[in-house]
């Protein structure tokens, strides 16, 4: 029987694992990997398993760009050498600008690195994750499953499938996104706010080899931006108001491609055609804590953010890399590794950096969403500025990479 078949197996009996982690996502199954580096019984429960790899699918819209950091974190969780085998494209430099003259760069030489990261589809990321997760045979799989309820026992919490199986463990860990069950369950509230945008994705095929760089331009409007994807392809992300990109996302992909011509800037290759497209809203939450007794939070669950600087991922792999370090420390010292005490070092950690990264999104989103002349004057000037190769462009090159 396949890991993914074991949750058709109906018990009335509790399950026992040290750690219950509901989503196998991403960040999920990048936790489930490193705590079964570290000894413990998970119990990992997810809705659906990524579809299988071959070459010769289409690309998906929905891509990330990982960071060196990230990468560190995949390949000590033995998952990068599978994901590298599979589609992705490093990328060298950054790139930024509003108006022409006005433009901040960045390049891997200018910190002697051999790149930036590499831009990977999603469903690549979390597959080389479960193919690596499931060599580890203290990792229990209930795919396809969903939580029926939770419940709460003597510092321990219990789940309930919707198959009927009971699970019980010392830790629930919620990785299940942002409308996240177990981030509701505990009662841990959030604050935040819709922005009044939309982001559409859109694949195309040009005529031009692969890129390795990634640019992105402000417009009142919302940035206009792309990123490289394998061969003569990349994806492109259109902010803009939500009724806009409403709009557009009903328009056939040559109509589209015309609207594309008319509103991102003349770098674009004007000979490619649009291949799929897809959209969502643009939200801000941020959870009140990302602990609770027995109970921790992470990724998507914790936090979303403007996906401006495509970071919301590369957060989400800190917040998997600072709970596994707590949690050895715990386990190496013989303390209660699932305590409150221990959890909220991992709080400590993460919760003030993930607030800094969402405010300076919000302030870059703020200060180029409109066309007031003295800001775009001085906003202008300041990449200008920026674009000067010093100590500080090294170091806000270093923290995008996630090295700082």
């Amino acid at each position: 029987m396949s890991q993914t078949q074991q949750s058709a197996s109906i018990t009335s009996e509790t399950q026992s694992f040290d750690v219950i982690l509901v989503g196998g996502g991403m960040v999920g199954a990048a936790t489930a990997i490193g705590l079964a580096q570290q000894g413990l019984h998970i119990a990992v429960i997810e809705s659906f398993a990524p579809e299988a790899y071959s070459p010769e699918q289409a690309l998906d819209v929905r891509v990330s760009a990982i960071s060196v950091a990230s990468e560190h974190l995949l390949e000590q969780l033995g998952a990068l050498d599978s994901l590298l085998k599979m589609r992705n494209v490093p990328y060298l430099g950054l790139e930024t600008w509003e108006l022409d003259g006005c433009i901040t760069q960045f390049h891997s030489s200018q910190i002697g690195a051999s790149h930036l990261g590499h831009i990977v589809e999603n469903r690549l990321v979390q597959l080389a994750l479960w193919e690596q997760m499931q060599q580890w045979e203290n990792i229990r799989l209930f795919c396809p499953e969903r939580v029926a309820h939770f419940a709460r026992g003597v510092d321990t919490v219990s789940v309930h499938l919707q198959s009927g199986c009971l699970l019980e463990a010392k830790l629930l860990v919620g990785a299940d996104g942002a409308n996240s069950h177990v981030r509701q369950w505990a009662g841990i509230g959030i604050s935040g706010w819709d922005y009044a945008q939309s982001a559409m994705l859109i694949n195309i095929q040009t005529t031009q080899g692969q890129q390795d760089v990634t640019w992105q331009q402000f417009t009142p409007s919302g940035p206009r931006s792309l990123l490289p994807l394998p061969g003569n392809h990349a994806s492109l992300v259109w902010y803009d108001d939500a009724n806009r990109i409403k709009q557009l996302m009903q328009l056939n992909n040559k109509q589209l491609a015309e609207q594309i011509r008319q509103h991102f800037p003349a770098r674009l290759d004007s000979d490619f055609i649009v291949e799929a497209k897809g959209s969502f809203a643009l939200t801000r939450r941020h959870a009140q804590v990302y602990v609770k007794p027995n109970v921790v939070i992470l990724g998507d669950a914790a936090h979303t953010i403007n996906p401006l600087a495509g970071q919301g991922v590369n957060l989400g792999f800190k917040d998997v890399e600072a709970l596994l370090s707590v949690i050895k420390a715990a386990l190496t010292e013989d303390k209660p590794w699932w305590s409150t005490e221990v959890l909220g070092k991992y709080q400590a950690k993460r919760y003030l950096d993930n607030q800094l990264m969402m405010t300076t999104m919000d302030v870059f989103y703020a200060g180029f969403s409109n066309d007031i002349l003295p800001l775009k004057l001085l906003r202008n000037g300041a990449l200008k500025l920026a674009n000067i190769n010093s100590p500080l462009k090294q170091t806000v090159l270093k923290y995008a990479m996630g090295l700082n």
